[in-house]
């Protein structure tokens, strides 16, 4: 019995894993929206969207949690200020995940997986620039 065998292992040691893991989801705040195999991008799921969970709470415990599994002060900096700011009426659901078809070379399902809020944040920033302007 499968009991309590949740983890996706993506054929990689645990410290691979969480490092993998943690640089996916710094790339997946930087940019908003990446392209990655459809394995990744449903291991990468639930590590985002615990990421903006912690940004939401937004306390100094939650930031310095998010520092440990990220180890990039200013993705965590952009997920605190920016993406947990965007998601703050929303109960769950962070992210989607988008399927593109087999990659060229080796035939592997890829995916994009983006924020949900991601048209809010693109029309925030809009909106600050004109407001400059």
């Amino acid at each position: 019995m499968r009991h309590r065998r949740k983890t996706v292992k993506l054929q990689r040691d645990t410290a691979h894993r969480r490092s993998l893991l943690a640089n996916l989801t710094c790339s997946l705040i930087e940019h908003g929206r990446i392209r990655t195999t459809l394995a990744k991008a449903k291991a990468l799921r639930p590590v985002a969207e615990k990421m903006v969970t912690l940004a939401k709470r937004g306390d100094l415990h939650a930031r310095r949690q998010a520092i440990a599994f990220l180890r990039q002060k200013d993705s965590v900096k952009k997920l605190f200020e920016e993406v947990g700011s965007a998601c703050t009426d929303r109960p769950g659901g962070y992210c989607r995940i988008t399927k593109l078809g087999a990659r060229v070379s080796d035939s592997a399902p890829m995916a994009f997986i983006e924020w949900t809020d991601i048209e809010d944040m693109a029309l925030a920033e809009g909106a600050d620039a004109t407001e400059e302007a």
